[in-house]
């Protein structure tokens, strides 16, 4: 999630960031998590002059958790400590779970990457510049689809202290059929579905939806019963009533100099960034991805489906026009970053800020997530301690490879 919505609602809290840290072991993991006071102390002193309330982080070597801590708070009020147990949204992360559940139901049958959306749908969609030209899933899973994110309506899918109540299905069609309450040539771009790149949360809402159809059965509920309870994600959910609020961090937006706690939300759209777990939970996740589709005795994906997923989708002979291969390329909602150096998904929404990356040959991998929104200007800071997570990750890893 990349646009923010204004926080109107916001409300005041005194006080400033108290730097900690706990640790935490996985009994999954094959190495215990190491102490690093070096790394500790430039993490807090960043959080501290950033103003970040909580942090979570884990580092992944070889596809096993090598090492996973939380700094901060969770509650600042409360003194609540932020853990790798801590439940909060990611963000746009949430739309590589999505991936999953496109794949599986493509590995089943139910779906094609390649096919008209319309087969799927009980409403008919097309870009209105290009009526004869189809919109596929593989165009929606990686943002070339030319389906818009038009700001001044997809601001209103954010719904603040609790579910959004109006209907994913009902915002869809309004939104993308002639005659709907918000439809408008605006929401499609002036490029043939295939030919251009721009990145679209309603687009991967929509293919969501599509999965819903396919499998019969709510994203949320199924994703539930297909990956979060083999991976034994017992602390993640889609929607705020599925993780009772008190188990949630409570996310915050830095405001002149202060950490304003902001009210929990749901999202109409929830498939492109609806997703709450933990940095614990989410390691299992993420080291299934990167080894084949399993973790540990527990297997998400196939190996060949899981390969298709994170495989570069962009070819000299397919990329978009406003791509260069050397700066950019996707997976099935699955990205690239630091000039195709780094794969996986980061989010970026109202108290969130998330990253979820690892090396090209999956030997070293990062999860960074923070409870608090910073400006633009402030917002270095994130990329700063990403890199410190990752030069400690590189360390660890050469120790492995020593030892």
């Amino acid at each position: 999630m990349y646009p923010r919505r204004s926080l109107l609602m916001a409300m005041a809290l005194a006080g400033w960031l108290v730097s900690g840290s706990t640790s935490a072991s996985d009994p999954q993991t094959s190495a215990a998590s190491q102490a690093s006071p070096a790394l500790d102390r430039t993490i807090e002193q960043r959080m501290e002059e950033a103003g970040l309330v909580g942090l979570g982080a884990a580092i992944i070597i070889d596809r096993k958790l090598a090492w996973s801590r939380g700094y901060g708070f969770s509650d600042k009020q409360r003194g609540t400590r932020f853990t790798p147990d801590t439940v909060m949204n990611i963000g746009s992360i949430s739309k590589t779970f999505t991936g999953v559940a496109l794949m599986q139901a493509v590995r089943d049958g139910k779906l094609s990457l390649d096919a008209d959306i319309n087969a799927y749908l009980p409403f008919r969609v097309v870009n209105p510049s290009f009526p004869d030209d189809p919109i596929t899933l593989r165009q929606l899973a990686t943002h070339t689809s030319g389906i818009a994110d038009r700001w001044s309506v997809y601001q209103d899918t954010y719904h603040w202290g609790g579910d959004a109540p109006e209907s994913l299905d009902r915002f869809l069609k309004g939104y993308l059929v002639a005659g709907g309450e918000q439809y408008s040539k605006e929401n499609f771009l002036p490029f043939k579905p295939g030919t251009h790149r721009e990145y679209s949360n309603i687009g991967a809402g929509l293919a969501g939806y599509i999965v819903e159809l396919a499998v019969g059965e709510k994203l949320n509920a199924y994703t539930r019963r297909r990956i979060f309870e083999p991976l034994h994600m017992d602390h993640s959910g889609w929607l705020l009533s599925e993780i009772p609020l008190a188990a949630h961090s409570t996310l915050y937006v830095v405001q002149d100099g202060f950490s304003i706690p902001i009210p929990p939300y749901g999202m109409t759209t929830y498939p492109d960034g609806g997703v709450r777990t933990s940095v614990a939970d989410l390691s299992r996740f993420f080291i299934a991805l990167l080894d084949g589709g399993q973790y540990g005795e527990a297997r998400i994906l196939d190996p060949s489906s899981t390969a298709e997923m994170l495989r570069f989708q962009y070819t000299d002979s397919n990329k978009p026009d406003n791509v260069l291969l050397s700066e950019k390329n996707s997976g099935i909602f699955w990205s690239t970053k630091f000039d195709v150096t780094r794969i996986g998904h980061g989010g970026s929404d109202p108290g969130v800020r998330t990253e979820m990356l690892s090396d090209l040959q999956k030997h070293v991998a990062v999860i960074l997530m923070t409870n608090t929104s910073l400006s633009e200007a402030e917002g270095k800071v994130y990329a700063s301690l990403f890199d410190d997570l990752w030069q400690y990750a590189t360390t660890l890893e050469q120790q492995a490879r020593q030892d």
